[in-house]
């Protein structure tokens, strides 16, 4: 038997970077992994039970994991991964920017949270991870709009950790420094900070392994925050 055997995992943005790689690690450990991004197509891909879905849309997301529910069950494994990423001075942004970044690096966790939490908390068992970043605790230049969303997901967090306490229903926060994923292509043009190499960057594989090793630990250890960078 493997460490996640007839586990159910939901993971979103699961297309590519560190989504894409914790899907393939779940699924490695003996987990059901449910993969979730816009660019996916319906259906049963390479073991995975692949629901495109825009995570900006709450409404869409509604229908998710109405679908997951209905559909497969109630999952024992949230990752919620899905994000962007735009490196945007202050005095160059605008609300727009601000409401975009929200859309997907909040509303959006919030919206699955909010369609798959209660019936695992009725269920009495379950464990959502958040996947932050290094900006959901330290501010960089360039980079209020991100920070104001990584923020507001570590706050989401912690006051689901505190709210959900003593229900079986475990909460953890990662939170990488940079990792070489697409997400960087054009960030170097977006700014006139430099920014690390992305040779020197983490690789998604580590998040994701990093995600493993919280989601096989026993029911009775909750990993509050795991936090990681570069060397």
């Amino acid at each position: 038997m493997t460490l996640l055997d007839r586990r159910l995992a939901v993971v979103t943005g699961a297309s590519r970077g560190i989504g894409a790689e914790t899907a393939t690690a779940l699924a490695g450990a003996g987990a059901r992994v449910v993969r979730v991004a816009r660019s996916l197509k319906p259906g049963t891909h390479d073991g995975f039970d692949d629901v495109p879905c825009d995570m900006s849309e709450p409404s869409a997301v509604a229908r998710l994991t109405a679908d997951i529910l209905e559909r497969i069950g109630v999952p024992d494994i949230i990752v919620s991964n899905a994000g962007v990423f735009d490196r945007i001075a202050f005095d160059q942004a605008s609300v727009g920017d601000l409401q975009r970044q929200l859309a997907v690096n909040l509303v959006g966790p919030f919206a699955l949270a909010l369609g798959l939490l209660p019936a695992m908390r009725a269920r009495g068992s379950g464990l959502h991870i958040s996947v932050g970043s290094v900006a959901d605790h330290t501010g960089f230049p360039d980079n209020s709009v991100y920070s104001a969303t990584k923020y507001g997901l570590r706050g989401f967090h912690e006051s689901l950790s505190a709210e959900f306490r003593g229900s079986g229903v475990r909460f953890t926060l990662v939170s990488p420094g940079p990792t070489d994923t697409a997400i960087w292509d054009a960030v170097g043009h977006a700014s006139s900070l430099p920014v690390r190499k992305r040779s020197e960057m983490l690789r998604p594989a580590d998040v994701a392994e990093a995600i493993l090793f919280v989601a096989t630990r026993p029911a009775h250890v909750i990993v509050d925050w795991l936090r990681m960078g570069p060397a």
